[in-house]
């Protein structure tokens, strides 16, 4: 698999698209985010057609409505966005009927793929502890059976894939856990959501899970951390939600990894695939992340990455 700088002219298993998070969004509301009509104006002012739902209830949760803002846009939808805790026997049923809900929007709007993400174990914006960093090996357990259990549901419901999303500040970070749960989960039922600055936070290696577990990742979140500032996160035990404040994650092309050799060494794989840029900004003056959208897709179409096709699924 090729890792070289500069990627095909056009990676053509690939679509671009880009999330509420890049416009600072990490809440359902907040007085820190924007609209959601002018999250979605200016998308398409950026250039972009696809997008992923992002926090349950920041976008239209009735299908029909969803469906007329995205209509009258010209967008459409790769995923939504749920967090549940895969190590939590006792919260299961909260946790299903909570994926059920993001799963049945998700695929009203056309689309087949919910990016879970494991619950935090320091709170998003205190950065105070609310969990062991570590799980124990009994937690471990039941965390492939867990994913498993749910995409199956998820799947035979609505027609829509799992994907487990590496986070920051949770128990699938650094590469030896998001290998874990990989080899403890069966790709029939849950999958990767490769997010390249999470498995950069965590001291990861994105070329070598791509190269390696190339036939496990479904999706992708495509973003870069400065490098000074994850040496500070290190040095100084920051949660990940004031190294974010620190201005953590950045626009391409600086920041680790590199954009272009991911974009190369995904479009390299026998997978169609979404790319949906998410840049952590919360909490962002709202004239900040258009720009930023802008710049960045420009960079990313220059890397031969496009938004013009929907992957098979």
């Amino acid at each position: 698999m090729s890792t070289a700088s500069t990627p095909r002219a056009t990676a053509g298993n690939l679509c671009l698209g880009s999330a509420p998070d890049s416009w600072g969004v990490w809440f359902a509301e907040d007085e820190h985010q924007v609209p959601y009509t002018r999250f979605l104006d200016e998308l398409v002012q950026a250039g972009y057609r696809w997008l992923e739902l992002g926090p349950y209830g920041y976008l239209p949760i009735d299908p029909r409505r969803l469906a007329d803002e995205l209509t009258a846009r010209g967008l459409q939808v790769s995923g939504g966005t749920v967090f549940g805790a895969l190590h939590r026997p006792e919260q299961w049923d909260e946790m299903l009927a909570g994926a059920r809900r993001v799963a049945e929007l998700t695929a009203a709007a056309g689309a087949h793929h919910l990016v879970f993400i494991p619950p935090l174990y320091r709170d998003e914006k205190t950065g105070s502890f609310t969990e062991s960093p570590e799980l124990t090996a009994a937690q471990w357990d039941l965390v492939g059976g867990a994913a498993d259990r749910l995409g199956k549901i998820l799947l035979e419901e609505f027609d829509v894939r799992l994907v487990v999303h590496p986070h920051a500040d949770s128990h699938i970070q650094t590469q030896p856990e998001i290998e874990r749960f990989l080899n403890a989960s069966d790709s029939r039922y849950a999958n990767l959501c490769l997010d390249t600055g999470h498995v950069a936070y965590g001291r990861g290696d994105n070329l070598d899970l791509i190269r390696r577990y190339a036939e496990r990742i479904g999706y992708v979140h495509i973003k870069q951390m400065d490098a000074e500032i994850l040496a500070q996160v290190e040095a100084e035990d920051l949660s990940f939600s004031e190294a974010v404040r620190r201005g953590v994650c950045v626009e391409p092309p600086a920041g680790v990894p590199n954009p272009a050799d991911i974009v190369a060494a995904l479009s390299e794989l026998d997978a169609e695939l979404f790319v949906i840029v998410e840049q952590d900004l919360y909490p962002c003056a709202p004239e900040v992340p258009l720009p930023i959208a802008v710049r960045t897709r420009e960079y990313l179409n220059g890397a031969g990455l496009s938004g013009t096709r929907r992957p098979n699924r």
